[in-house]
């Protein structure tokens, strides 16, 4: 039986880690997850990689209310710290109806992002200043969630979910988490 882990690596990465042992399946996984590190600049997107997340999300948007809610109950099960913004939610389990509503509230700023996919920082600068100002989420939240939702995007679409819609997702969803942080600068 496979490891959760090795599965979604193979998944993500399109590699097969038969054959590796435990230590070096870790070592490879962790220099993936880790390597998605931002330097603080605005991620560089592609026309590729531009058309690869329209086409990709227009593929998989049906399901986005699904995708909203396994990312967020994962990101709340995985970081239990991100629990501290949801404190008056008096059920944080998966499939609970505030983790739903908010899943689905998180997957429509993606859409609406992937909307406002050739100027970010213009486009998003409303949300920007929302979760800056009013509901003062810490930034680095908005990497944590992007890692969720590439993970499940990845679970849910292993087909679709080919190598370079993984990367031009993982810049997207970077380049998103860095325009919802502009107003913290």
């Amino acid at each position: 039986m496979k490891r959760p882990l090795q599965h979604i690596l193979e998944v993500v990465l399109g590699v097969s880690m038969l054959g590796l042992d435990y230590k070096t399946s870790h070592s490879l996984s962790f220099k993936v997850l880790s390597n998605t590190e931002s330097t603080g600049k605005m991620t560089s997107l592609t026309p590729k990689d531009k058309d690869t997340v329209r086409s990709f999300w227009a593929k998989v948007s049906g399901r986005a209310e699904d995708i909203g809610m396994d990312a967020l109950a994962r990101m709340l099960i995985v970081y239990p710290q991100t629990k501290t913004y949801f404190a008056h939610w008096k059920d944080l389990s998966p499939g609970a109806a505030p983790v739903k509503k908010h899943g689905i509230t998180v997957m429509n700023g993606v859409g609406f992002a992937v909307e406002k996919i050739d100027d970010l920082k213009a486009g998003l600068l409303n949300l920007s200043e929302l979760h800056a100002f009013t509901l003062r989420v810490d930034p680095a939240n908005f990497k944590i969630i992007s890692h969720n939702i590439l993970v499940v995007l990845a679970i849910m679409f292993p087909n679709e979910f080919t190598p370079q819609v993984h990367v031009s997702m993982d810049k997207f969803l970077a380049a998103l988490a860095l325009a919802l942080a502009e107003k913290y600068r």
